[in-house]
């Protein structure tokens, strides 16, 4: 755990994240999407991991996350929930498996939860997807809110570009937050808006706020967790912050790796058995 910062031991829950944010306590999430990553971080004390559905991005090399499936989403959860003790477990529902209905929907969060083990879900929108939150956090399935930029509608939106720049957009992002909050969502995720929305969404809202490019104000902050290590180059967005450069590191390893082994010095004899 941090040597700097004082790590409450005890198990996170949406009720533990909601007393963060009464006591003024930021919350620290990050992704994951493997049980070995999952327990670094989890033992590093982060209060979130989220097995968000960048897998496609970032497991399998894809340009958007549209095509992940839910039987992706419990693989990568399951495998995740091996590695955490500590940290609340969120699983992303991809593309497909709520839009279609509200009981479609229901059933599969609850095999996210029944099956994968996660703890809770994570799903875009605002109005259009209130019905559903309200269902299911009413079936006892704690459901995390996704407003600003959501990546599962790139197609619509045909850009990446912050949202709620224009008064009638954050206003709409706005009471979508509201929403959300009053059909029972525990938090939300805020992307890619304004530090100035994403202040006025924490303030007005009783429940915690997880921002990813929403600037300072939030009542937490997420990153993909190979972007914060450098391990992803070709995506550099103002928000992210490089708290390593790995890729370069892995590289050199697996670069020195190889010349051992061409010049037959990996393994030598005390590398041997007899």
């Amino acid at each position: 755990m941090s040597k700097n910062i004082k790590i409450d031991d005890r198990k996170v829950t949406t009720l533990r994240l909601q007393e963060m944010k009464e006591k003024g306590e930021k919350i620290a999430s990050l992704t994951a999407y493997d049980a070995i990553i999952a327990r670094i971080f989890d033992e590093a004390g982060l209060d979130v991991i989220l097995v968000g559905d960048s897998l496609g991005n970032v497991v399998q090399g894809l340009e958007t996350t549209i095509p992940v499936t839910l039987e992706q989403i419990i693989y990568h959860t399951t495998a995740v929930k091996n590695g955490i003790k500590r940290a609340l477990l969120v699983a992303d529902m991809p593309f497909m498996s709520y839009q279609i209905s509200k009981e479609d929907a229901f059933y599969n969060a609850g095999r996210l939860l029944k099956e994968a083990g996660a703890e809770a879900v994570k799903l875009e929108g605002g109005s259009v997807v209130v019905d559903t939150v309200k269902m299911l956090t009413e079936s006892g399935i704690p459901v995390m809110g996704h407003l600003g930029l959501t990546p599962q509608s790139i197609n619509k939106f045909g850009t990446y570009r912050t949202r709620g720049t224009s008064p009638d957009e954050a206003d709409r992002i706005f009471r979508d937050a509201k929403m959300l909050e009053e059909a029972g969502a525990f938090a939300i995720v805020l992307e890619k808006i304004t530090s100035q929305l994403a202040e006025r969404i924490t303030k007005e809202l009783s429940i915690p706020t997880i921002g990813i490019g929403a600037g300072p104000y939030c009542d937490g902050q997420i990153l993909v967790y190979t972007d914060m290590l450098g391990i992803t180059t070709d995506f550099t967005p103002r928000f992210v912050r490089h708290y390593a450069h790995l890729r370069d590191e892995m590289s050199d390893s697996a670069s020195h790796y190889l010349e051992d082994i061409k010049n037959s010095e990996f393994p030598n004899l005390d590398e041997s058995y007899s």
